[in-house]
């Protein structure tokens, strides 16, 4: 009986396929696994990209009142505080007050918001912060809340190369790295280098 070895060219091809096999299996894989981590990152980066224009992470409610200020406010500033918090229904929301000067009170709400009160005419401005769905979860996550999500952030950061890298090679033939996916990932690296230097 005669056994035949594979050519080097048959091996080669062998190989060649469970690269190919291999590359598609893993760029799939991290795909799926980190779709949720891609649209994490990439709606707080939209958000961070435009804060100057809003605020990514909360939604600001003014509102303006008229209140009756107490007439022992020097002498008895905690209750004359609460006092004022009561005509808008926010007693016990406030975390600490000052006086910026002899005719204003400021105060600083529970989770963010602010009271600016006028004490010679009455007139209060209520800053109410409200987390804005979505983004506030997003962005929180975005700034490294802990250690373990910092491992787990940089894991990702690796499968975004990997997956950059292994998307170059997912196709073969006139739409793939060596004709026309040459053209676009060249244009893709200009982009960011004439911005480069534009900015630097």
């Amino acid at each position: 009986m005669n056994i035949q070895f594979p050519s080097d060219l048959t091996v080669g091809a062998i190989q060649k396929s469970f690269l190919y096999k291999l590359n598609r299996a893993l760029h799939r894989d991290f795909g799926y696994f980190f779709a949720a981590m891609t649209l994490i990152y990439a709606l707080s980066g939209i958000a961070l990209n435009h804060r100057k224009d809003w605020n990514p992470n909360y939604i600001i409610e003014r509102t303006e009142h008229q209140v009756k200020i107490p007439d022992d406010l020097k002498t008895n500033e905690k209750s004359a505080v609460e006092t004022i918090l009561k005509q808008i229904g926010q007693e016990e929301n406030y975390r600490k007050y000052y006086f910026p000067s002899s005719g204003e009170l400021k105060i600083f709400m529970k989770g963010g918001g602010s009271v600016a009160v006028n004490l010679v005419s009455g007139k209060l401005l209520f800053e109410n912060l409200k987390k804005r769905p979505i983004f506030y979860e997003v962005n929180f996550l975005h700034y490294n809340p802990g250690k373990l999500w910092m491992w787990f952030s940089d894991f990702f950061c690796v499968a975004l190369i990997l997956l950059a890298i292994s998307g170059l090679f997912i196709l073969k033939g006139k739409n793939g790295i060596t004709c026309r996916g040459a053209w676009l990932t060249a244009a893709g690296i200009i982009v960011p280098i004439v911005f480069l230097m534009m900015y630097y």
